[in-house]
């Protein structure tokens, strides 16, 4: 960007400014907690159900990858309203939704229900054990779906 907006002072401002806040913010929001905490391991079953229903909407129904992503978190985001005092449902909406992120993945990578329920799993595994990681920070679920889908194809490749 530099390179093509060298004469661009209101660029270099704009980056800059940028920089100086993402920095600030780092150093004044709590990105973790002190005390490292676990998610249970019975919101992290809900995963697989948010990738395999993504993925037959966006495969087998032809959705698409963000249709079909946005159905399921939609669909997710009613789950508390079953029981509005559970404390349980209300910690659900997220697993599903991140495992709708896995439901994304193109046929390329996952090729089949086994490839998605594998990066489910490694994916669930993930999301229990990053619970008190990256708190408010945008973009955590999609991450943790990335690193399951990135590790089963990774292991996939080893073996084949």
């Amino acid at each position: 960007m530099f390179k093509e907006n060298t004469h661009s002072y209101l660029l270099l401002i704009f980056i800059s400014s940028l920089l100086i806040l993402t920095f600030y913010t780092y150093r004044k929001a709590q990105l973790h907690d002190m005390v490292h905490a676990y998610e249970s391991y019975k919101v992290a079953v809900w995963v697989p159900v948010g990738a395999v229903f993504s993925y037959y909407l966006n495969h087998t129904m032809g959705l698409g990858p963000v249709l079909a992503a946005s159905v399921v978190g939609a669909i997710a985001s009613f789950i508390p309203n079953m029981n509005t005092n559970s404390a349980y449902l209300k910690k659900l909406p997220p697993a599903v939704y991140c495992g709708a992120f896995i439901g994304m993945s193109n046929t390329q990578i996952a090729n089949g229900f086994t490839f998605i329920l594998t990066a489910s799993f490694f994916t669930a595994v993930f999301l229990v054990i990053s619970k008190s990681v990256l708190n408010g920070i945008g973009g955590k679920l999609g991450t943790l779906a990335f690193l399951g889908v990135a590790l089963t194809y990774f292991l996939i490749f080893l073996l084949g």
